[in-house]
């Protein structure tokens, strides 16, 4: 994305998006996570926290260092591994963890700012994860600011991530994905695609959640459109048209009868 021409420019594409697919014994782990853009200012690379988390989460679910009933954790000993790490590591990004256990059937879920995840059946959300923002377009965040601009870049805690426990039932879909999916497609375009949905093959789930993001990344930038995104800024009093470009993230599951 380049916010000032609203083009993409060869070398000016960002990718401050990070995801991961982890599987342990027990469980199923899918994690997102969009860097905050606002440090490119301080010539910091938003992609490096993001990237960071969660290839840290990644290893912690393989290593089995986990409960699959407790996604903050993992959220939580991913972030302090951060902020212990001897590497110098600025920057701050939202995060969404969503963990199928396999032996209860329960979707167990972490959820800190704009990401978040769809659990649909029969064609109808029937779960969601809340959006966390501290005002608009401001969402909560894990955060590492150098010394000097402690207390002043917002930090939040793992703890405050929004979480969740459901039961998931074979055929439910589960899409997660970061705000760049969410803020330029509304739940009736997402269900649309998704009933596209011919059966649970690889092939047909990457066709599909291909088909999702290209369709997002069309709405961005299309100016006339009414954005999710842009009608969240009409109701905050901001005169606002037209999609939002944004890196975008999705990551598209179905539960099914699991052999090895």
């Amino acid at each position: 994305k380049d916010f000032r021409k609203g083009i993409l420019k060869k070398g000016m594409c960002y990718g401050d998006d990070a995801c991961f697919v982890a599987r342990h014994r027990s469980a199923d782990v899918l994690g997102v996570a969009d860097g905050v853009g606002g440090w490119r200012d301080y010539g910091v690379d938003p992609s490096q926290f993001s990237g960071t988390l969660m290839r840290t989460c990644e290893r912690l679910v393989k290593e089995g260092r986990f409960v699959p009933s407790n996604p903050v954790g993992i959220l939580t000993a991913g972030y302090c591994e951060l902020l212990q790490n001897k590497v110098p590591l600025l920057g701050s990004s939202t995060a969404c963890i969503v963990v199928l256990d396999r032996t209860s059937h329960r979707l167990h879920t972490a959820n800190l700012g704009d990401s978040g995840f769809l659990v649909v059946r029969g064609g109808e959300v029937v779960h969601r994860s809340d959006e966390q923002q501290h005002y608009f377009n401001t969402p909560f965040q894990l955060s590492i600011a150098p010394p000097e601009a402690e207390g002043v870049v917002l930090s939040d805690s793992p703890d405050a991530a929004d979480s969740t426990s459901f039961d998931v039932q074979l055929g439910d879909i589960i899409l997660t994905a970061t705000d760049g999916l969410f803020d330029n497609m509304p739940d009736y375009m997402i269900l649309q695609e998704l009933k596209k949905l011919k059966n649970s093959n690889y092939e047909s789930i990457q066709q599909t959640a291909r088909s999702i993001a290209e369709q997002a990344h069309e709405l961005a930038y299309d100016p006339t459109y009414m954005s999710p995104f842009a009608q969240f800024a009409c109701d905050n009093g901001l005169n606002v048209r037209g999609g939002k470009p944004d890196d975008i993230t999705v990551l598209l599951s179905i539960v099914a009868e699991y052999t090895d």
